[in-house]
């Protein structure tokens, strides 16, 4: 809160805080402004009647609710998380986008020009995709029977794929301005709100009910507390380093003395963030929306029906459980490469007292890596798994209002941007070094 109250006071820090504002108003009217073609009546109707538990509801989540509603901005910001992670993943297989990641700035925007790009094309893929599974009935489980795209020529999908396309594309713009003239990443902000947009209402539920009289405040109670816990859980955990202490030597460049420092090299116990729960509820959920095509009599639906469209299944659970430990360590050694990071100290002059500089630098940071992955797995797996025994003990599937990817982006982001407002403050706070200077002149 004091780092909140002195960003107001500072006039530079309120014109930032105010433009972020500004953003998502924006970004917030234009998940409700229907894309031209859609019958919005038809579309409130199906909401209404369908549940999405599934990939759709991932996707639904992150783009504030805009998706089923089909507005301009249905997509959210899906497309250009998913361009970002596939361009960051591609530097291990073109080793031309790990050279222009090591050229510094002029290669980070260029690889930012390939993320544009792809986000645009993934756009079109995805739009298209949404309109085929609204126009089919799909995209609400088929528990909507109503037309919610009148006119199925092609010009009219021609025309509604360009729209959405384009409101991607406004998004995506939207986002980098964040990340330039406001505070905190722009990508996360979005993302940030979209989630908090549904999350109070879906609370407020669980106690008062949809009609006031089916609510339970015992389990409100409950799920505020639980979620307190692990609110503070992650922002501990999140902050949490294992420093690994760096000695620098001293060097004679020119005439002058360079180096003698200590330092440490900080890695978190997190490392790959919010990813691996994603990654892996996202792939998961691919089966069961491929199931809804296929009719509900034949076995290999039912069996999806029963085992990976139920968050509550061992087969859901298992594969959960599995494949976010696999991307945790995955995500990780895509991020973080102890060679380079081993190289560069070397360059530098830089050594860990007790280890030989070079190869056995390597592998002490490879075995750290490995330890610190295996205590992040199991945070991940506490995290994502505690909603699932929520919904078992206190039988609340439908009215959840969060997920282990939802804590953990809401904690991530807003610690994140907290601290980049501390940091932007502090550049505006001079009494501590006038104080200094006074006393020690005194």
């Amino acid at each position: 809160m004091r780092t909140l109250i002195q960003a107001f006071r500072t006039k530079e820090l309120r014109k930032k805080i105010l433009f972020v504002f500004g953003i998502i108003i924006i970004y917030r009217i234009g998940s409700f402004i229907p894309t031209p073609g859609v019958d919005y009546p038809a579309v409130q109707k199906c909401i209404t009647t369908a549940g999405n538990e599934d990939f759709i509801g991932l996707v639904n989540l992150f783009s504030g609710g805009a998706l089923l509603q089909l507005s301009i901005f249905a997509l959210g910001i899906m497309p250009y998380i998913t361009a970002s992670i596939v361009v960051q993943l591609l530097r291990v297989v073109i080793p031309r986008f790990e050279a222009l990641h090591k050229e510094g700035q002029s290669g980070e925007a260029k690889l930012t020009e390939y993320t544009r790009y792809l986000t645009i094309g993934l756009a079109i893929l995805q739009s298209t995709t949404i309109l085929v599974t609204a126009r089919s009935g799909a995209l609400f489980n088929g528990a909507c029977q109503s037309q919610v795209i009148p006119d199925s020529s092609v010009w009219n999908l021609v025309v509604m794929v360009l729209i959405m396309t384009g409101g991607t594309g406004l998004i995506m713009w939207m986002a980098e301005l964040i990340t330039e003239k406001g505070i905190g990443n722009g990508m996360s902000v979005l993302i940030f709100t979209s989630i908090c947009s549904g999350f109070l209402p879906q609370l407020w539920n669980i106690g008062w009910g949809t009609t006031g009289k089916n609510g339970d405040w015992t389990k409100f109670g409950i799920v505020v507390a639980v979620l307190v816990f692990i609110l503070i859980f992650v922002d501990f955990v999140e902050l949490a380093q294992r420093r690994i202490p760096v000695q620098y030597t001293r060097r004679m460049i020119g005439r002058k003395m360079y180096g003698g420092s200590s330092t440490y090299l900080p890695l978190k116990v997190n490392m790959s963030g919010v990813i691996p729960p994603i990654f892996a509820s996202s792939i998961l959920a691919i089966p069961t929306l491929i199931a809804q095509f296929g009719k509900p009599e034949q076995n290999w639906v039912k069996w999806i029906d029963e085992n990976l469209a139920n968050t509550t299944s061992v087969w859901y659970i298992a594969l959960y459980s599995v494949m976010i430990v696999f991307f945790c360590f995955f995500y990780t050694s895509i991020t973080f490469n102890p060679d380079e990071t081993a190289d560069n100290m070397k360059e530098y002059g830089g050594f860990i007292p007790g280890i030989r500089a070079g190869r056995a630098t390597s592998q002490y940071l490879s075995y750290v890596m490995n330890r610190l992955n295996t205590v992040g797995a199991i945070y991940l797996l506490f995290v994502a798994l505690i909603p699932t025994v929520l919904i078992m003990l206190l039988k609340i599937n439908s009215k959840l209002p969060f997920g282990g990817t939802t804590v953990l982006i809401i904690a991530g982001v807003g610690l994140d941007t907290l601290r980049q407002a501390k940091a932007q403050t502090e550049q505006f706070q001079y009494t501590g070094f006038l104080l200094d200077g006074d006393h020690k002149e005194g």
